[in-house]
């Protein structure tokens, strides 16, 4: 099969982290397409010292870095709004991976049509999921810019390569050929993957782990924290008033100094393999809990049990990349009109990696002590119950009339003989 062309491409906007491998691309880029180079880094959190970040970026060959910070946005727009829907995918993630992407995908096409470019790069590998999210996000926003992935057209195929590449062209890298793990860090998580992670088998080693304590040696007097929803967004901590991207910090010192948010699956990727990864995540599962038992007070049955499974959908979407399709938006009006009795405090107890509801109390709380009680029969007559056990056991009976067996196993097979050609 004959390459592909490569697109003419005048100036490129690489999402860029200062890492080994965008470190690699500036130049790459330079050289495969003779193209300007302007990288852009986006501050979701990560946790990183971005002030050196513009003297490597240009000393790679950029013509300039472009830094924003876009913790409150991604905590606001994207983290509650994933939050409110109840996204989690595959039982156990909290997809604080997958919900950066879009955010910062959108950004780099900001980027490029500020500084006129023509494409955007970016580092993703061709065996992730983050290839399909960048490019996704790309393509619903502006699919006339062109998208360069590097890896899946270069020969680099090894840290080992990459730094020989950085060195041959004095691209200042601080990385070496070891690297235990491939970690994702932002205002919401902390990701783990390969190493001794590579083998399912394997107990994650406990000095893998950055934000939180091991339960074994987390505090032993329990914390409570109390947390204020309005609508369903979360707006304070033990009284406190905060900001959205505050908020979620401040939970994520509190939970993890107790060891709260450890998540260790083997998920099925997009693209088609199953991949084992070892999250962290004490603020969000904090506000997972705490919002859940909030819509439990007030939410009727029909609407939550609905939610419940629209959320799953909620979540592959979000993990494949779809954040910016009609579906999502649909869904979230779903939500936002769900979400206006979520309103009220959840206290909740946090020891040694178990979260424990403490208390929830709401203005719209649909619970109410007087109908549930077994005392009271002017709001419940137990009587009624009989007939509504009649008619909801209905097709039961008519079954069991009928003398047809209970389970469908052993239901008579059907006689295809009369239907044969002589």
């Amino acid at each position: 099969m004959k390459p592909k062309p490569k697109p003419h491409v005048k100036k490129v906007v690489l999402a860029y982290s200062g890492g080994l491998d965008t470190s690699v691309i500036v130049p790459w880029l330079k050289e495969q397409y003779g193209c300007e180079v302007v990288c852009f880094c986006a501050d979701v959190g990560q946790g990183e010292d971005l002030s050196g970040l513009e003297d490597k970026a240009l000393k790679s060959g950029a013509s300039q870095l472009i830094i924003r910070d876009l913790k409150e946005e991604f905590a606001a727009d994207y983290l509650f709004p994933m939050l409110r829907a109840g996204a989690i995918y595959e039982r156990r993630y909290l997809l604080g991976t997958s919900v950066a992407r879009p955010l910062i995908a959108k950004h780099l096409v900001d980027v490029a049509h500020e500084t006129g470019a023509d494409a955007i790069a970016h580092g993703a590998t061709g065996k992730g999921n983050d290839q399909v999210r960048f490019e996704l996000t790309v393509m619903a926003l502006d699919p006339r810019l062109k998208v360069i992935a590097p890896w899946r057209e270069w020969d680099i195929r090894s840290r080992e390569d990459a730094i020989a590449y950085a060195a041959k062209r004095n691209i200042p890298v601080t990385a070496t050929v070891k690297s235990i793990y491939s970690r994702d860090a932002n205002l919401w998580h902390l990701s783990h993957e390969g190493g001794l992670l590579e083998d399912p088998w394997n107990e994650s080693e406990e000095a893998m782990f950055q934000i939180s304590a091991s339960p074994e040696n987390a505090p032993d007097t329990p914390a409570y924290v109390e947390i204020t929803f309005e609508s369903g967004t979360p707006v304070s901590v033990n009284g406190e008033k905060l900001s959205p991207a505050q908020l979620v910090s401040i939970l994520n010192a509190i939970g993890g100094a107790h060891g709260i948010g450890r998540a260790d699956l083997v998920e099925n990727r997009l693209v088609g393999m199953k991949s084992h990864g070892v999250y962290e995540t004490p603020g969000g599962t904090i506000l997972y809990a705490a919002h859940h038992e909030l819509e439990s007070l007030v939410l009727d049955r029909e609407t939550m049990h609905f939610k419940d499974i629209i959320a799953v959908k909620y979540a592959e979407l979000l993990y494949n990349g779809l954040w910016f399709t009609p579906l999502r938006e649909a869904i979230d009006a779903f939500v936002d009109a769900t979400q206006g009795p979520v309103s009220g405090t959840v206290r909740l107890k946090l020891y040694k990696g178990n979260l424990i509801p403490a208390g929830r109390k709401s203005p719209f709380s649909l619970y109410r002590e007087d109908f549930a009680t077994f005392g009271q029969e002017d709001v419940y007559d137990q009587s009624d119950a009989e007939g509504f056990i009649h008619l909801f056991g209905l097709a039961l009976k008519v079954r069991a009339l009928n003398n047809l067996p209970v389970f469908g196993l052993n239901m008579p097979k059907p006689d295809y003989s009369r239907f044969k050609r002589d």
